[in-house]
């Protein structure tokens, strides 16, 4: 097996090289993305005008939607390094697939709140059984039930493959969430920059929020690296290389 698994790959499950990688990218993303979110928030706020229907209303955007994104690109990351930690026997996939539930955790219940405090103003509730907004909830507790899961065991080899086969089953509710505004007649809009031919938003307000959303990744993954830093190191704690970095009080 260790035959098939790629050079970058197998050079990546050494803890210590794994460990200083994720500071050096934690340190190259970070101050990017807030950069990209500075400047995502100065347009949408400030350059974007305002909506013919919406009015002020609709500048909710550009937090809902990168949030909702990135709740999805969270659970496929820990979807994906599941797989990979099932069928290559990684371990730090296992970590890779820990750390970013918390966070994909964080976005998905700020893409629920966002869009209640949208759909307050424009449907005159602040929830409806609507496929996305129900289909996003379920996502919520996906996320919930790895992270309850992975705590219900003392044993972490048998919490690493409880919860991955949990978030490899769950997985399926992501393209529910992204179709279910073509399968299902909903009240949620449509799809809106996806379709890169006749994207439904003028180029004014585009640009912020495609600033927003490449803002918000960066930061996903700044903090991911961040979170994956401390989980390797309680993992390796007991490895004469996390001993001195504990005591050193650094985390690279």
């Amino acid at each position: 097996m260790a035959s098939v698994i790629p050079a970058w790959l197998h050079r990546l499950a050494s803890p210590p090289h794994f460990f200083q990688l994720a500071g050096t990218l934690h340190r190259w993303l970070l101050w990017p993305a807030l950069a990209c979110i500075a400047v995502g928030t100065y347009g949408g706020l400030l350059v974007a005008p305002a909506d013919y229907q919406q009015g002020e209303a609709f500048r909710i955007i550009y937090v809902h939607v990168p949030s909702a994104y990135l709740s999805m690109m969270g659970y496929m990351v820990m979807a994906g390094a599941s797989a990979i930690a099932l069928v290559w026997r990684i371990k730090l996939a296992h970590a890779v697939a820990a750390s970013a539930a918390p966070i994909g955790a964080s976005f998905t219940f700020l893409a629920l709140v966002t869009g209640a405090l949208w759909g307050e103003p424009m449907w005159g509730t602040w929830w409806v059984w609507d496929a996305r907004l129900t289909s996003e909830l379920i996502l919520l507790f996906l996320y919930l039930g790895y992270i309850l899961l992975r705590a219900a065991f003392d044993d972490v080899g048998k919490a690493d493959r409880a919860s991955a086969v949990l978030a490899l089953v769950g997985v399926v509710n992501v393209p529910i969430i992204h179709y279910s505004v073509i399968w299902w007649s909903t009240l949620h809009q449509g799809p809106t920059i996806s379709k890169l031919d006749n994207p439904s938003i003028t180029t004014d307000m585009l640009w912020p929020l495609l600033v927003m959303i490449g803002g918000f990744t960066l930061f996903f993954l700044a903090i991911l690296t961040r979170h994956l830093q401390g989980e390797v190191l309680e993992r390796e704690q007991q490895a004469r290389w996390a001993r001195e970095i504990i005591a050193d009080g650094t985390a690279g």
